[in-house]
């Protein structure tokens, strides 16, 4: 099974959201889709590797991004509207907020950018942050400790983690990335069964490599359906 069985990633609009991979799931996402694809945001990213960017359609390739160009090294939001977008691609991945490199987030008001039409929301949550202080770990780390009780000198730990995902309800499916060792194997399963929603915890950079199942296997863990 691939990460698109995974994801349950139906034709028209999927959200990404939160840190620690967002992009590798999109480019994974992408390799593994069937016809046209459509990589997209509603905030502002880098490039993707080898992945054409255009600021309207027509699509140049089988998979395209659709970014804004401001004259800066980062993309912006389309200028095409995104129900556009789905009408010239058969999936729109959209990167719906950012977190500055850092492996855990917490949301502001503000966030995350949804686009109208979207099907699903993925968060995506980088283990590599378990264990360490929250206001190193976090992007928004005052809003992290507001949801959870904290404070941000104290560790990140998947009950906390999982105290904030609850409390701010933005997603549907969970992707716990970077847990390539075992400990972090197991304390993204922990987080997993706590928050409840349909999982995945194991390494992308890893599946990427391989372009192996992501049925169950060493470094990988699924939860609910």
């Amino acid at each position: 099974m691939g990460m698109r069985e995974e994801l349950c990633i139906t034709d028209g609009i999927t959200s990404v959201i939160g840190s620690g991979g967002k992009t590798a799931l999109l480019i994974l996402l992408a390799r593994e889709l069937e016809g046209r694809v459509v990589l997209a945001t509603t905030t502002r990213i880098l490039p993707f590797p080898d992945i054409p960017t255009v600021e309207r359609t027509p699509l140049p390739a089988r998979v395209s991004c659709v970014a804004s160009r401001n004259g800066s090294p980062k993309l912006g939001a389309p200028r095409e509207g995104f129900a556009a977008l789905a009408e010239a691609a058969r999936y729109v991945l959209v990167e719906a907020d950012g977190s500055k490199r850092l492996p855990l987030k917490a949301h502001a008001a503000y966030e995350p950018v949804i686009p109208a039409g979207s099907n699903q929301t993925v968060l995506v949550v980088g283990a590599s942050g378990f264990g360490k202080p929250v206001r190193e770990a976090v992007h928004r780390p005052g809003i992290f400790c507001s949801l959870t009780g904290c404070t941000a000198y104290d560790a990140a730990t998947p009950e906390l983690v999982a105290r904030a995902i609850l409390a701010e309800n933005l997603a549907d499916r969970l992707i716990v990335n970077q847990a390539d060792t075992p400990e972090l194997l197991d304390a993204g399963r922990e987080l997993a069964d706590l928050v409840g929603l349909p999982a995945w915890v194991g390494s992308l950079d890893a599946t990427a490599r391989t372009a192996d199942s992501l049925s169950p296997r060493a470094g990988s863990h699924r939860v609910g359906a």
